[in-house]
């Protein structure tokens, strides 16, 4: 380990003492605390506004606190311990440095947990712990269509009550590599219904896993539209991936 990741872990568990004792993601039944982090290195959604202000919207329904920031210092060892879910909302290119993802590894490492909305994919290519996290990088995607999914695991709380198949209009990303070996698949969107999708019969586009350090992952490739953030059973979905990364 380097020296910075040491004197990472020594302040991260320093931060933690001096807290409530409630570890990242406790499911302890109170509200949680949630950071929506949506600083763009590359390519910016317009939708992301949109986003940040629906999630806020829906704290009180998901029994969550949620702060937005696009300031790459909040990845600090004292902040990130206010926090049970780091959200990247849309984030795209290198958006964290040496330091930062040190911290953040950390954080991960003693229970924190992750969500990953779109363009979180097309996001710090070259940091393979973030590759492990998110499941797979983005590849390429068509144009903006209609398309159908499939719900693969219907009683997750993410995908509760979504219809199957669930037809919707978003940009529907090739990975890089197929997530599937080591995550669980919640749904897949089916290339048969549109045109331009390169990976096949199995393209998932939603998903979930554990992490290292006991915490959860969750990630929706879905999301580029502000329309998804107006559709309830498109919110719906993202508050139970919230709240199941969360441990709720």
């Amino acid at each position: 380990m380097s020296r910075a990741r040491v004197l990472a872990a020594v302040l991260w568990l320093a931060a933690v003492g001096c807290g409530d004792g409630v570890p990242p993601g406790a499911p302890d039944g109170s509200s949680f605390n949630v950071l929506l982090f949506s600083r763009t290195a590359g390519y910016r959604h317009a939708s992301i506004p949109t986003a940040i202000a629906a999630l806020q919207d829906r704290q009180v329904v998901g029994g969550y606190v949620a702060e937005a920031t696009e300031d790459p210092s909040a990845f600090s060892t004292e902040n990130l311990a206010r926090f049970q879910v780091v959200v990247f909302l849309m984030t795209t290119g290198d958006v964290l440095d040496d330091g930062q993802q040190a911290v953040f590894e950390q954080w991960v490492a003693a229970g924190g947990n992750f969500v990953g909305v779109h363009s979180a994919a097309d996001t710090e290519y070259m940091w393979p712990f973030y590759g492990s996290l998110v499941g797979a990088y983005f590849l390429a995607h068509p144009a903006i269509q209609p398309a159908s999914v499939k719900i693969e695991l219907a009683d997750h709380p993410a995908t509760a009550g979504l219809p199957s198949p669930w037809v919707r209009t978003d940009e529907w990303y090739d990975f890089q590599t197929n997530p599937r070996p080591n995550v669980t698949v919640l749904a897949t969107v089916d290339e048969s219904t549109y045109a331009g999708g390169m990976m096949g019969a199995d393209h998932p586009i939603m998903w979930a896993h554990p992490t290292g350090g006991g915490g959860r992952a969750f990630y929706t490739a879905m999301g580029h539209t502000a329309e998804s953030y107006a559709d309830p059973l498109f919110l719906g979905m993202l508050t139970g991936g919230l709240r199941w990364a969360a441990g709720r």
